[in-house]
């Protein structure tokens, strides 16, 4: 008996997901900005198939030889629509400040590896290597490493780390929002162990692809770091134990935390915090 109730609340939802979606849409259509939101298909050689991405374009693109880059990553179960559907400010932001922001689909999990267990799964190449290239090649686009940032939400902030860490030639500045910085205390959550093999079985494979753990690949001011997390969140205290370590370590950074939990309405506030931070990051970086 309780087959139809349940079924009609699955389909009521589905609704309400596509209608929010569609009025996310409509008011970005009708916001007067002048910048183009387009959604791109591109390629991965790697996992040789297509990859769709959030590409927006500011109102001065064809006015200008090119422009910088801030690639923005979403989060665990999210998709390349979840930044702009929490923030769909996005797109004055790109007017205002002159830039290109790109956000890629990281698939439901994928956080941003290489996964060793699974060759299929190889979303550091599509991201810092592949999806570059392919920006690049279709946009009018600054290819210096100083006219490029790289930021993300969640699992996405861990992404963001990890990828600027570990290709310093190809980003010069990063953030992270709420990031999953050190996800070995979570060994059952979010798919991880589907990427890098079980915690206990693999603790060295963990502990070698988590960001607390990567610091030593940094030197002060290699990289312009911003980090950002509110106090209720579960993965602040590990963003806290990351500040402390890049204090320890000298590594200059700006560190954000604030009342707040893990979810959209924190990320709408560090989402417009950080373009704003990586905007004037472009400006110090073009003026040297």
């Amino acid at each position: 008996m309780d087959f139809i109730p349940k079924l009609l609340f699955w389909s009521m939802q589905k609704m309400y997901k596509k209608i929010s979606v569609f009025l996310i849409a409509l008011a970005i259509s009708f916001s007067g900005y002048a910048s183009a939101v387009d959604t791109v298909l591109t390629y991965s050689p790697s996992m040789k198939k297509n990859i769709k991405a959030v590409v927006i374009t500011p109102d001065t693109y064809k006015k200008k030889e090119n422009f910088p880059v801030l690639y923005m990553l979403h989060g665990y179960s999210g998709n390349y629509g979840q930044i702009i559907n929490y923030a769909p400010d996005l797109r004055k932001y790109a007017d205002d400040y002159g830039i290109v922001i790109v956000c890629p689909d990281g698939n439901y999990g994928s956080w941003y590896f290489d996964s060793p267990i699974d060759s299929s799964w190889r979303y550091e190449t599509y991201v810092a290597k592949e999806l570059v290239q392919w920006i690049d090649s279709h946009y009018k686009t600054n290819k210096s490493r100083t006219a490029r940032a790289i930021t993300g939400l969640s699992m996405g902030g861990h992404g963001a780390l990890y990828l600027s860490f570990r290709h310093q030639d190809v980003f010069g500045a990063a953030g992270s929002m709420s990031g999953g910085v050190d996800f070995t205390p979570f060994p059952l959550n979010w798919d991880i162990a589907k990427r890098l093999g079980s915690y206990s079985e693999h603790e060295d494979v963990w502990q070698k692809n988590t960001v607390i753990n990567l610091t030593h690949l940094l030197i002060n001011n290699s990289l312009t770091l911003i980090i950002d997390c509110g106090t209720e969140d579960f993965f602040y205290k590990v963003n806290l134990k990351l500040h402390e370590k890049l204090l320890y370590e000298n590594i200059s950074h700006d560190f954000i935390t604030r009342a707040g939990g893990h979810n959209g309405e924190y990320w709408q506030k560090a989402i417009q915090y950080q373009v704003f931070f990586f905007h004037n990051y472009f400006e110090q970086s073009s003026n040297h």
